[in-house]
């Protein structure tokens, strides 16, 4: 059924099997981090999931075009594992906001990407999945019988589909929460400004922004951008998406979401499962919404098995981010970051690969 285009870059929407499909392949990577999110932080989980249903279906709109909204998985994954309190989340997501807005009105995102290459992209990612594996097997060390169950259902679900892994553990861990505690009732979430706590700027939430805004400008912006132009023809410039991802976090965050940005990773996913319009995320946003309203299903997840979702998505984040002509300049990273933070394994990387360069 096809959809006539409402503003924007809007070139159409469309309603069908293959649109579905995309929207599940997009929440692969989503739905495991906003629960880990809401179990482990201040994060209101409704408020979160309601920030996703909003903006899926603004941007499918707005582009016409199944473009993914995707937690900021650097600020994300250092929330989830303690090491940025919800404050400092909130305040780095404040700032990332209003940093891409300036940068995509302003068309700099070309000149910010030469200054932040591809391996110091991928290091960023593998430190956040380091920092992520470890607070993973922190909590699966207190219930270890759990913890192997939803280790094995990881493995088996990866060896049906890559990505699968991380959707597999948090089905088992509702399907758990739900045997335990029964159907929660419907609750819809309040409207409130900061919901969960406003921001708290401190030196670590700069830090913390510092490797986000490297992963945002190489994977939401710049490749985003390539892979719309390869997959679609669809001419959407990192500056617009740039602009979408600040204008998207000056409104969300303050309304208790967590800080959001575009990606290509969930881009690829939704297509290769079937999107080809913004359907996708109007179907998604739906799904997101019924998330927020029994979001209480999610009170009685295993903490174990919560550990072994962490894994899980830290292996994925992994995966990719190994997949780079400089992993030794990867890995030391992520080492640096495990022994310190993000931040200064960023502005590491970033010295040390001008300095490789010039040796080259």
């Amino acid at each position: 059924m096809a959809i006539s285009a409402l503003e924007g870059h809007s070139r159409g929407l469309e309603l069908s099997v293959g649109e579905l499909m995309g929207a599940l392949g997009d929440s692969v990577t989503v739905l495991p981090v906003v629960v880990a999110l809401g179990a482990l932080t201040a994060a209101s989980l409704p408020h979160l999931l309601l920030g996703f249903a909003v903006f899926q279906a603004v941007w499918g709109l707005w582009y016409g075009l199944p473009v993914s909204v995707e937690p900021m998985k650097a600020l994300a994954g250092l929330a989830i594992a303690g090491t940025l309190a919800y404050g400092e989340l909130v305040a780095a997501g404040l700032l990332a906001g209003g940093l891409l807005l300036v940068a995509g009105r302003t068309g700099t995102m070309a000149r910010i990407q030469r200054y932040v290459a591809e391996p110091v992209i991928r290091g960023v990612q593998l430190s956040v999945a380091a920092v992520l594996a470890l607070a993973g097997f922190d909590l699966a060390a207190g219930a270890p019988t759990v913890a192997v169950v939803g280790l094995v259902v990881a493995v088996a679900a990866t060896l049906v589909y890559r990505r699968a892994g991380a959707l597999a553990v948090l089905a088992v861990g509702t399907a758990v929460a739900l045997w335990s505690g029964g159907v929660p009732a419907v609750s819809v979430p309040a409207l409130a400004v900061f919901p969960a706590g406003g921001p708290t700027l401190t030196t670590g939430a700069v830090e913390g922004l510092a490797g986000q805004l490297a992963m945002t400008v190489g994977n939401a912006a710049v490749a985003t951008s390539l892979l719309l132009s390869d997959l679609f023809d669809a001419e959407v410039s990192a500056d617009d998406l740039a602009t979408s991802m600040g204008s998207m976090n000056l409104l969300a965050v303050p309304l208790g979401a967590v800080p959001m940005c575009h990606g290509s990773g969930g881009l690829a996913g939704k297509y290769a499962f079937g999107a080809r319009t913004g359907g996708a995320n109007l179907v998604l946003a739906g799904l997101y919404l019924v998330a927020a309203l029994v979001a209480g299903l999610w009170a009685g997840f295993p903490l174990a098995m919560l550990g072994v979702l962490l894994l899980a998505v830290a292996w994925q984040l992994a995966t990719v981010a190994l997949d780079s002509r400089d992993r030794p300049l990867v890995v030391g990273m992520a080492l640096l970051a495990v022994a310190t933070n993000v931040g200064v394994a960023f502005v590491a990387g970033v010295v040390g690969h001008a300095a490789l360069r010039r040796v080259r």
